[in-house]
């Protein structure tokens, strides 16, 4: 059966759909040994594709796996160095897992590596909403006001974030220990807002992303998740509905009662100076 390549690409584990849309823009894909053009159709049973040259394998079954990524590790595959480890190479599997919600280098915590590219989505996507917990160790004592600006919102390249759950866990001499949810994910976000509102963290540790949580996982330390998780992964998060529509403007709305548009009062106003 054909079906969109991107979609293909994604479920052989080569990223979310968007980057694999990325990858037919670079013409590193081919169908049939010509290069795929973006929105193009194929048949994985039937119509030999290519990523670099490479036949694709298009996996029957998936791979998620939990990970509690220690400070120093890249998120991502390396830096092309070579010098620092990667999330990746923690995990002692075979096939292609790339990371779903990233950390930066000195951050720790929770990531799930998988090859499906559907759930990356899902899990990624900005609409769907999902909650990310963090542990954030700032400097010094913030003030309920600070707290409060935290969790409503403040400006970042220009766009106020969202709002976000902010609470004191317990406070160590001159530091705070801050339980932080988000629903959005800019890049260093947590790290950014905080040295803004005068408390740069010192540590950051994520602890859940939507339903899955870190639990007892040390640093370093992974598993793979049941089939109960990643049913409750795929079915958490906002419903968002494609029918949805965007609400009518004020003029719009009146318009379709019928009778008050700004034609008839008019011809109304008008015809009411004769009769005087």
């Amino acid at each position: 059966m054909e079906e969109r390549l991107q979609k293909i690409l994604s479920r052989a584990g080569f990223g979310s759909r968007r980057a694999c849309e990325e990858l037919i823009r670079q013409g590193r894909v081919a169908v049939d040994g010509q290069p795929a053009q973006l929105g193009q159709k194929a048949d994985p049973d039937r119509d030999p594709i290519t990523v670099d040259g490479q036949p694709i394998q298009v996996k029957k079954t998936r791979t998620y796996v939990a990970l509690h990524k220690p400070r120093g590790v890249l998120s991502d595959e390396g830096d092309g160095t070579g010098r620092l480890t990667s999330a990746r190479d923690l995990v002692p599997l075979p096939g292609h897992l790339f990371p779903v919600g990233r950390l930066d280098l000195r951050s720790e915590g929770l990531i799930l590596l998988t090859d499906d590219g559907a759930l990356t989505h899902r899990l990624t996507h900005p609409r769907f909403e999902h909650e990310k917990e963090y542990r954030a160790l700032v400097e010094g004592l913030p003030a309920e006001s600070t707290l409060k600006k935290w969790r409503e919102g403040v400006f970042l390249d220009g766009r106020l974030t969202a709002p976000a759950e902010v609470a004191v866990l317990r406070r160590e001499k001159d530091k705070t220990w801050l339980r932080i949810v988000l629903r959005e994910g800019r890049k260093r976000q947590i790290r950014r807002v905080g040295a803004m509102l005068g408390h740069p963290v010192h540590r950051l540790i994520r602890v859940r992303i939507g339903s899955l949580r870190l639990g007892d996982l040390k640093p370093g330390e992974w598993r793979k998740l049941s089939d109960a998780e990643v049913r409750a992964l795929r079915s958490s998060g906002a419903t968002v509905s494609k029918s949805k529509k965007a609400p009518r403007s004020r003029r719009s709305s009146r318009a379709g009662k019928g009778t008050s548009s700004r034609r008839g009062p008019r011809k109304k106003r008008g015809r009411d100076k004769r009769k005087r």
